[in-house]
């Protein structure tokens, strides 16, 4: 078993011998390790056989090297016989490289001579033709910054244009090329801002030369008009000729007289001058060039929505008025003026460029502008209270319509308008001729007018139609029905449709529509302004009954003469009064309005005066017998009804209509006195505030209404029937009969009957005033019960007054 395992390792370390010898060197450790990873001293044993290996490696080495020894030597004789050849060779190689060098230096030197120019030669050519590619482009740069220097931008950019796309692709290497081509982006901004710069300034001008624009363009048009006038009115005589107009040129026309005539003056120096338009009061280059700028850039949509912006916001501060614009018609001038040179302006640009606004936009500027201008206009008309100012206004309106009319711009509203402006304009008329009204009313002395002359006559009868065949038969001096007042308003009402007449004028309306706007002026006048006029004159305290009776006199007569101002206002309009939409004045009912209320006042002042009369009275209601004679208060105040019913005989009678009004008002008045005097008494005897009324008070009151009677069967005013105007009386006369005879058992037995001898007497008027006496009669006889008549008559009062509280009571349920 020992020998088994002896040859076992010898078979592994040859083994391992083997891969030694055959591997690489670096895999030799892997191999080694098993070695040691075998039995112990195994090692020892590969060592042994290991030595065994090299020496028989050795000897193989040691065999070869003796076979092949000689052929070594000889190699080795050979080689030096060779290197002394070489040295030989060698020496005669660089003798021969020496003489070769020496004659090929001058050689050598002359072709790099000729090496060199040939370069230089080269390069010159290059560069001459590099050079003629960047001499134009240095060319058109240097051109570039001329035009910028002299603000050709235009060209400028064309120019631009060209450098990038011709000439700077040629020579792109060049570095300078590529800075010029890096500036040119800087270049075009510069030109930009600069041509806005240029547009911001424009703006800003023809901000400030709008109005100078507007104005301009007013005034042309203004001449325009007043020239079509003028030939209008040659062509209705039948002597003119043709005119020469131009809206850029000289106006001026040749008459066939052989004058010149000019539309705003009328001299030679001012036809010679020149009509001014925008072009030569505005500067529009500034537009053209940053339009075409833009659009060379690419952004004209930038430039145009900058340009409609700015616009918009300028004309909203054109719109905006000052605040005290409504003062003067210089503040109006100037409004108008901005707003149509915006429009002129807006126009011009409109037309001179392609699309930089469109008539879309000038249309939504339009109409803004007209809703803030009508906003506007009646703002500030409605604080005018001049009519001139007004009027003034008007024409402005018309002439700015006219104007913007003639560029194309729709004016119907601004038209429209002027019947607002209208209205307005016949308010402060209105106010205006108030005041007039009120101040001939109040220096009117309201008298009849006095006439000592027939120049006089005919001077108030040319103010006045005024007709009377009896009054013109009376010899000088005589007095007309009127007063000053009369002519006075009729030629103010004249004046008035005069001035509501020139508001028609340039309104391009019809002869009828004038007649119509007349007409209905005149009605606001009459039925408004005068009416108020006199309705406040008739309330005046100190319009006694004479201005009254004169006011009535004079309301007659103005009724009369409205058919007159009927025929004035046809005779200025030509169009006749049976026109079936011809509006009638409304003068008639004014007038009688007005009279209506005069006889109120009339009335009213009559019982007023009564009143005051009345308050004067002092009875002595305790008295034991009357006086024997009327009370003084009452005296004084029938001698005043009787003058005052005198005074009635003025009111116009020359006709039967004038004649039964007159009648009409003294017999109403005087009946009306009568039953105020008779209410008046009846409340003086009934008043609570009277306790104790004595028999001898009754007695005088008695006297007094007895003076009340005879006063009204005098007949005061003519035209009552019978004892008409007594009856005014007829209650205080059976109440004081029934208390002056005491015939109770009549009273309390008819009472009720339709044939009574007491029937105005009413049961609680007569318990107010028995009840009165009784009181008296308990005060003033104490003994009375002593006496039987006095008792009796007690007695007597206590069952009447009984008697008449049942029949109360049963009025009462």
């Amino acid at each position: 078993m020992a020998d088994n395992e002896t040859l076992e390792c010898v078979t592994e370390h040859e083994r391992i011998l083997q891969e030694i010898e055959s591997t690489d060197t670096a895999c030799v450790g892997p191999t080694l390790r098993s070695i040691y990873d075998d039995q112990p001293n195994a090692h020892k044993r590969f060592m042994e056989k290991l030595d065994a290996r090299i020496r028989n490696h050795d000897r193989e080495i040691e065999k070869m090297c003796n076979f092949h020894h000689q052929g070594f030597v000889d190699a080795i004789t050979e080689l030096l016989k060779v290197r002394a050849d070489a040295e030989k060779l060698m020496g005669q190689v660089t003798d021969t490289n020496r003489r070769l060098q020496d004659a090929g230096r001058d050689v050598t030197a002359q072709t790099e001579e000729v090496i060199r120019c040939r370069i230089q030669q080269r390069n010159m050519a290059t560069t001459v033709e590099k050079l003629q590619l960047c001499i134009p482009v240095l060319e058109m740069y240097s051109k570039l910054k001329e035009q910028l220097h002299s603000k050709r931008y235009y060209a400028a950019l064309k120019t631009m244009e060209q450098l990038e796309k011709v000439y700077i692709p040629r020579v792109s290497q060049y570095r300078f090329c590529q800075i010029m081509a890096e500036n040119l982006p800087r270049l075009r901004e510069e030109i930009k801002e600069i041509s806005m710069s240029d547009l911001k300034d424009f703006l800003e001008s023809i901000r400030k030369h709008s109005d100078k624009v507007g104005e301009t363009a007013m005034r042309q048009a203004q001449q325009h008009r007043t020239f079509n006038s003028a030939v209008a009115k040659q062509v209705h005589t039948g002597h003119y000729s043709k005119p020469v107009y131009s809206l850029s040129g000289r106006t001026h026309t040749h008459i066939s007289n052989g004058l010149l005539t000019h539309d705003d003056a009328g001299d030679e120096e001012e036809a010679d001058e020149e009509v001014l338009t925008a072009q030569d009061l505005v500067d529009f280059s500034p537009v053209y060039r940053c339009l075409h700028i833009y659009t060379v850039l690419g952004d004209r949509e930038t430039f145009e929505n900058y340009y409609r912006k700015q616009r918009k916001k300028q004309a909203r501060l054109v719109l905006q008025p000052q605040a005290n614009m409504h003062e003067t018609v210089e503040g109006y001038r100037r409004y108008f003026n901005q707003i149509v040179g915006f429009f002129v302006v807006e126009d011009h640009i409109l037309h001179a460029t392609r699309g930089l606004v469109t008539r879309a936009f000038t249309d939504e500027l339009w109409n803004m502008a007209l809703s803030k201008i009508i906003a506007v206009l009646r703002t500030h008309s409605s604080y005018c209270d001049d009519p001139d100012l007004v009027l003034e206004l008007k024409n402005l309106i018309v002439i700015c319509a006219d104007t913007l009319q003639g560029y194309g711009f729709p004016v119907n509203r601004l038209f429209d308008l002027l019947f607002e402006v209208r209205d307005q304009y016949n308010e402060t008329l209105l106010k205006k001729w108030a005041v007039v009204f009120r101040e001939i009313f109040e220096s009117d002395n309201y008298s009849p007018i006095p006439v000592e002359t027939e120049e006089e006559y005919k001077l108030v009868t040319s103010r006045f139609p005024f007709h009377d065949p009896e009054i013109e038969k009376q010899d000088f001096p005589k007095k007309l029905p009127m007063s000053q007042s009369v002519p006075q308003i009729y030629t103010q009402v004249k004046e008035f449709i005069y001035a509501s007449l020139k508001f028609s004028e340039s309104l391009h309306r019809s002869s009828t529509e004038i007649d119509d706007m007349l007409r209905k002026s005149t009605n606001l006048l009459l039925t408004r302004t005068l009416s108020s006029c006199l309705q406040n004159l008739i309330k005046k305290p100190h319009i006694g009954l004479t201005e009254l009776v004169q006011i009535i006199i004079n309301t007659t007569h103005l009724e009369q003469a409205c058919k007159y101002l009927e025929e004035f206002i046809t005779n200025i309009t030509n169009v006749s009064p049976e026109t079936v939409h011809t509006t009638r004045l409304y003068g008639l009912s004014t007038f009688k309005d007005a009279r209506h209320a005069a006889e109120g006042e009339i009335y009213t002042k009559l019982n007023q005066k009564i009143d005051e009369f009345i308050q004067l009275a002092d009875y002595e209601w305790s008295m034991a017998e009357s006086d024997g004679r009327a009370s003084g208060y009452l005296m004084d105040l029938i001698n005043f009804l009787r003058s005052t019913f005198q005074v009635f005989t003025h009111l116009p009678n020359n006709n039967n209509d004038h004649a039964s009004m007159s009648g009409k008002v003294a017999q109403t008045a005087c009946m009306s006195a009568c039953k105020h005097l008779s209410t008046s008494l009846m409340q003086m005897l009934l008043d609570t505030e009277l306790k104790q009324i004595s028999m001898g008070a009754i007695q005088q009151f008695n006297l007094d209404v007895m003076q009340c009677e005879l006063f009204a069967s005098s007949e005061p005013v003519p035209g009552f029937q019978g004892d008409t105007l007594q009856l005014a009386f007829i209650d205080l006369r059976q109440l004081l009969d029934l208390f002056m005879v005491w015939d109770w058992s009549t009273y309390l037995a008819d009472y009720g009957q339709p044939n009574s001898k007491y029937l105005r007497v009413n049961p609680a008027t007569a318990l107010a005033l028995l009840e009165k006496m009784k009181d008296t009669n308990k005060k003033n006889n104490i003994f009375s019960q002593f006496r039987k008549n006095d008792r009796d008559k007690q007695k007597l009062i206590e069952t009447v007054v009984k008697q008449l509280r049942s029949l109360v009571n049963g009025m009462s349920s």
